[in-house]
């Protein structure tokens, strides 16, 4: 067993000698801590019926009009055409959305309150809070 010199998390095992296995081997269990940590991300998106939904869905039927497919004679035509949409679409997205944060507790009921209150009980550890 390899143990990082000075490590005090890892320091907490136990050798059991007494069940010895074949070739020498013993069993050996380490107890090892694990922090509960929040681990937060991010995604873009639009809220549901809202303006915003409204006028990424009307950009991208304009966006889908606008398109010339009069020249559609072979694959690098259509593969251009096709790049023109996913470009069009793509910047029609970031311009409507939002970034938004992932959290353990995103739920639909989830606000801003909640996220006030859990940051003031991360800081206090006040079951109160």
């Amino acid at each position: 067993m390899f143990l990082h010199s000075g490590s005090s998390k890892l320091n907490n095992y136990s050798i059991y000698p007494n069940w010895c296995l074949t070739l020498y081997h013993v069993p050996l269990t380490i107890t090892i801590p694990i922090i509960e940590e929040s681990i937060n991300s991010t995604k873009c998106s639009i809220i549901k019926d809202s303006n915003e939904k409204a006028a990424f869905i009307k950009n991208v039927f304009i966006s889908i009009r606008n398109l010339n497919m009069s020249n559609l004679s072979d694959i690098t035509s259509l593969d251009n055409i096709i790049n023109e949409f996913t470009n069009k679409v793509k910047s029609t997205w970031k311009k409507n959305s939002k970034i938004i944060n992932i959290i353990r507790h995103f739920k639909s009921w989830w606000n801003k309150d909640c996220n006030r209150n859990l940051v003031n009980y991360r800081s206090s550890k006040n079951l109160e809070d």
